[in-house]
């Protein structure tokens, strides 16, 4: 299993806030923080809002802040939000599956139930666990080099 470019971008934008010593931070930063295109960043920031996670400020002195403090926001929550689908195999999904050991395969409780472990690990944990002075000193000076 591996999750997409948007949950790995979702979450360290929320890592990015989280870690900053400013009250709100640019899509710009974030982008030349971590070298990610800022048009897949906006997308990513809206759906981020959408949600509740961050809060989008418009204007003269705006940007974006979490919605919630680091410790509020779990793991898990992202991931199921920011997502797709956990459809692991094909016969995850009843309505297009058409492998014909289905009956038979015990494979799909088996991945069921390492699914149900991941989140269950996820569910231990916020954003707030994620919290690192050394991302905090490369945030800070990312900034101060910006100016």
């Amino acid at each position: 299993m591996q999750l997409t470019f948007y949950s790995d971008y979702s979450f360290r934008v929320l890592f990015y806030l989280a870690n900053m010593k400013k009250e709100t931070a640019t899509i710009a930063e974030i982008s030349d923080f971590y070298h990610i295109s800022k048009n897949h960043l906006v997308k990513v920031v809206h759906r981020l809002s959408q949600q509740g996670f961050i809060i989008s400020l418009r204007g003269k002195g705006g940007g974006i802040k979490l919605a919630k403090k680091p410790n509020e926001i779990k793991l898990s929550d992202v991931a199921r939000k920011t997502e797709p689908n956990f459809t692991l195999v094909e016969c995850f999904d009843a309505k297009t599956n058409q492998c014909v050991i289905t009956g038979a395969c015990r494979l799909k409780g088996i991945l069921n139930e390492a699914l149900m472990a991941f989140f269950h690990v996820l569910e231990n944990y916020t954003i707030a666990d994620t919290l690192n002075n050394k991302l905090t000193k490369q945030i800070t000076l990312s900034l101060l080099n910006q100016k």
